[in-house]
C-alpha cells in the first residue's frame, strides 16, 4: 500500500510539474494569443477589407523597419541595458549615408552608401558600448545624450528630405520579388524575418549569444564565471547601432528616400513590441522571434485603425495605451511566473 501510494504521489507531482512547465510556456509566447486575438477583432470590424493580400502585405511591409530597431533595443534589453538612442541612430544613419551618396560622392554605388550607414551605425553603437563598460556610466543617461545629439545631428547634416539615391541602395527596403509558387512581396518582409531569425539563432545557439544573456541576467556573476562582460556589453551596443541602421535603411526604401523625422518616432513602438514580446526589462530572459509579435501587433492595430478612419491623434494615444498595458501585463506575467517557479 505504502508503494502505490508513493507510486501515486510520483505521478501526482509528475503532472503538477507538467501543467507549470505548459503555463511557463503560455506566459512566455502570450503575444501570438493576442496577435490573433487582434486580427480576428480587426477582421470582424472591416470584414473582407482587412484580410486581403494586399492589405497583409501593406502590414508586414510597414513592420519592416520598426522590426529591425525592436531587435536593436530587444538585444540591449536582454544585455540588462536600455538604448534609447535606437530611433535617433536609425534617421542619422539613414541621412548620413543618404547625402554621402547625393552630395559628398555622387554616382558612388549603392552597396558603398549601405557600407557606410552600417559604419555610422555601429560606431554610435560602439561609442555608448565604450562609455558605458568602460567609464560605468548609466546606460540610460548615455544614450538618451545619443539620442539628443544625433536627432539634432539630422537636421545639422540637413532639414530636407534626400531622395534620388540609387536603386541598388533602396532594393533591400523598396524592391518587391515574387517567389516560385509564393504571390509578391516586398524584400523587405524577407529581410526582416531573416534578420529575427539570424538574430534568435545568434542569441540561443552561440556561445557569444549564451554570454549576452548571462550577462543581462547578472552581470556580477557573468564576470566570476570568466565572461569578459566589458566586450560583451560593447559588442552588444555596436549590434544594436548596426540592426538601428539597418531599420534606417528599410525604411528609407519604403518612403523611397531619407526624411529628417525617418525613425525619429520609432523608440517607443520599439519598447513596446520588445516588451509586449516578453523581453525582460531587467535582462537575462527574452526569445527574440516574440518580439516579432510584438512588432506585427502594434502593425495590425495600427492598419486597423486608420482603416476604420480613427484620426491620427488618436492612433496615437491608442499606442501610448498600448504600452501602458504592455507594462502591465509585464508586470502580471512576471509575478505570476515567480509563482509558477516556486512550485518546480
Amino acid at each position: 500500500m505504502s508503494a502505490l501510494s508513493n507510486l501515486s504521489s510520483s505521478i501526482e507531482d509528475l503532472q503538477g510539474t507538467d501543467r507549470t512547465r505548459l503555463m511557463l510556456f503560455a506566459l512566455d509566447n502570450l503575444i501570438w494569443p493576442i496577435l490573433l486575438v487582434a486580427f480576428i477583432v480587426f477582421s470582424l470590424l472591416l470584414p473582407e477589407i482587412f484580410t486581403e493580400y494586399r492589405n497583409i502585405r501593406f502590414l508586414l511591409y510597414t513592420s519592416a523597419g520598426l522590426g529591425a530597431i525592436t531587435l536593436a533595443e530587444g538585444i540591449a534589453l536582454i544585455s540588462g541595458n536600455f538604448d534609447l538612442s535606437v530611433g535617433s541612430v536609425a534617421g542619422f544613419s539613414a541621412m548620413f549615408a543618404a547625402l554621402f551618396l547625393t552630395e559628398w560622392f555622387p554616382g558612388a554605388p549603392g552597396i558603398v552608401g549601405i557600407l557606410v550607414l552600417l559604419t555610422v551605425g555601429g560606431a554610435i553603437g560602439l561609442t555608448n558600448g565604450v562609455f558605458i563598460a568602460k567609464f560605468d556610466v548609466n546606460p540610460f543617461l548615455q544614450t538618451l545624450s545619443t539620442l539628443i545629439i544625433f536627432e539634432g545631428g539630422i537636421l545639422v547634416l540637413s532639414s530636407q528630405s534626400v531622395y534620388g539615391l540609387p536603386d541598388s541602395y533602396l532594393w533591400l527596403g523598396g524592391e518587391t520579388v515574387s517567389p516560385p509558387l509564393l504571390p509578391e512581396m516586398p524584400v523587405a518582409v524577407f529581410a526582416m524575418f531573416a534578420l529575427f531569425i539570424g538574430t534568435w539563432f545568434f542569441l540561443t545557439k552561440t556561445r557569444f549569444g549564451r554570454s549576452i544573456y548571462a550577462v543581462g541576467g547578472d552581470e556580477e556573476s557573468a564576470s566570476e564565471a570568466g565572461i569578459n562582460t566589458d566586450r560583451v556589453v560593447i559588442s552588444v551596443f555596436v549590434l544594436s547601432g548596426i540592426l538601428s541602421a539597418i531599420g534606417g535603411l528599410l525604411l528609407t526604401g519604403f518612403n523611397g528616400g531619407t526624411t529628417p523625422t525617418l525613425g525619429t518616432a520609432s523608440l517607443f513602438p520599439a519598447f513596446t513590441a520588445a516588451v509586449i514580446g516578453g523581453i525582460s526589462l531587467f535582462g537575462g530572459r527574452g526569445n527574440v522571434l516574440n518580439s516579432l509579435g510584438g512588432v506585427l501587433l502594434l502593425g495590425t492595430i495600427g492598419a486597423g485603425l486608420v482603416m476604420l478612419n480613427v484620426d491620427p491623434q488618436i492612433v496615437q494615444t491608442v499606442n501610448g495605451l498600448v504600452l501602458f498595458a504592455a507594462i502591465l501585463l509585464y508586470t502580471f506575467v512576471q509575478r505570476y511566473r515567480q509563482r509558477l517557479l516556486s512550485d518546480l
